[in-house]
């Protein structure tokens, strides 16, 4: 069984950077894109940013490019994201995602197994 764990969440102030981290289980992670989502009350699910399974290729949403970077592990089956310059509309629900055999994808309908997600908020 596959299981995902995001850890990192946490209350900042706006220009704080947080390192969010998924921890991946059950699965051949080598194997995986992986991707993180947000949603934030009242709004739609939302992609951040995705990787390929052997880390060449990352894709960013506009509104986080320059200030998010993605990254992973495969000896450790973990995916990162450090969040750099926060402001206080990234304060959302976390999700990390993994693709089966895929290059990373805005599309969430893509991804097979999710987790649960880590709370980040903003706010002076």
């Amino acid at each position: 069984q596959v299981h995902l764990v995001e850890s990192g969440g946490g209350l900042v102030q706006p220009g704080d950077s947080l390192r969010l981290s998924c921890a991946a289980s059950g699965l051949n992670f080598n194997v995986y894109a992986m991707g993180w989502f947000r949603q934030a009350p009242g709004k739609e699910r939302e992609f951040v940013a995705a990787v390929s399974w052997n880390d060449r290729t990352s894709i960013y949403a506009d509104n986080v490019k320059g200030r998010f970077t993605i990254s992973r592990d495969n000896a450790k089956n973990t995916v990162d994201l450090q969040m750099d310059n926060l402001k206080p509309e990234d304060t959302a629900v976390y999700r990390c995602a993994a693709e089966f055999r895929g290059w990373g994808t805005r599309d969430q309908n893509q991804y097979d197994d999710w987790g649960q997600g880590t709370q980040v908020t903003v706010s002076s």
